[in-house]
């Protein structure tokens, strides 16, 4: 048998069957395997891609990666449609099926707990990004900003430049702020991320909030319904929302009862690399 564990999450026993012929990474099928009254859900993966050696150099192959990072979601995501799982790291590998079991039997109360007090929940994410002009500001009402012509219009048009930008920033930041208050009382948990760099994203303008929700999946109709009366709301803003995805943010518990730093989807209960040979 030349072939590996890959583990995508561990849940409950599902109420509802998985999607039929649902398939992960690498197109392997997901299965579940069931332990001590919770389910990992597993496909056999090759050991030549997935073994500690070659895994650690695939992921420095970012095609690679993101090929496997999309199977890997698209197992999470039809285990969210039907039930609530807790994610693992991407890259998540056994050697066979008792070191599977044996990962359960070690984190079975932490899973627990932790399922516990997701059960019912989902993630929304929301971005807002301050949208790019496209042109340089003018000078004053019916003036348009042309090349400088001396010195003293270089200092003038930087200054108005300047200025424009800062009363920018300050509505984002108070819009920012009203948003996510308005946000965490209508969800159970909240999580600000460091805000994305435009250039690694790809998306238009710069991101100034970026932050995640944890939503009971009955509430959800009403946190996406506040989220969409405030799109348009602040002129040169643009709020991005995703989801309901596996609570990633979650997994593990704030340090305090406020918001907590770190990686968007980041889920922190598994290990990467080859375990249990």
């Amino acid at each position: 048998m030349t072939g590996l564990r890959y583990v995508y999450a561990v849940c409950r026993p599902l109420a509802a069957p998985l999607q039929a012929e649902l398939t992960g990474v690498a197109g392997a099928p997901a299965k579940l395997l069931h332990h001590h009254g919770l389910i990992a859900i597993v496909s056999d993966v090759p050991e030549r891609d997935f073994a500690e050696g070659p895994l650690r150099a695939h992921l420095e192959d970012l095609d690679w990666l993101a090929a496997t990072a999309r199977g890997h979601q698209q197992v999470i995501d039809a285990l969210t449609a039907v039930t609530t799982p807790l994610p693992l790291r991407l890259g998540t590998v056994f050697r066979d099926d008792s070191g599977v079991r044996v990962m359960i039997e070690e984190r079975e109360e932490v899973f627990l707990r932790t399922l516990e007090r997701l059960e019912g929940r989902v993630e929304w994410g929301v971005k807002i990004y301050v949208e790019p002009t496209g042109q340089e500001e003018t000078a004053g009402p019916g003036v348009t900003e042309g090349k400088p012509v001396s010195g003293r219009d270089y200092l003038r048009q930087r200054r108005m430049k300047a200025r424009t930008q800062e009363d920018t920033w300050q509505r984002a930041e108070q819009f920012s702020g009203r948003l996510h208050s308005l946000l965490s009382e209508h969800a159970d948990a909240a999580r600000l991320h460091a805000p994305q760099n435009s250039a690694l994203s790809r998306a238009p303008g710069q991101n100034v909030l970026n932050a995640a929700y944890l939503v009971p999946r009955a509430e959800s109709e009403e946190f996406v319904e506040i989220v969409d009366r405030t799109k348009g709301e602040e002129p040169g803003m643009r709020v991005e929302l995703t989801g309901p995805w596996a609570a990633y943010s979650f997994v593990e518990p704030a340090a305090t009862d406020g918001t907590q730093n770190g990686a968007e989807s980041a889920g922190s209960t598994g290990s990467t690399g080859e375990e249990g040979s």
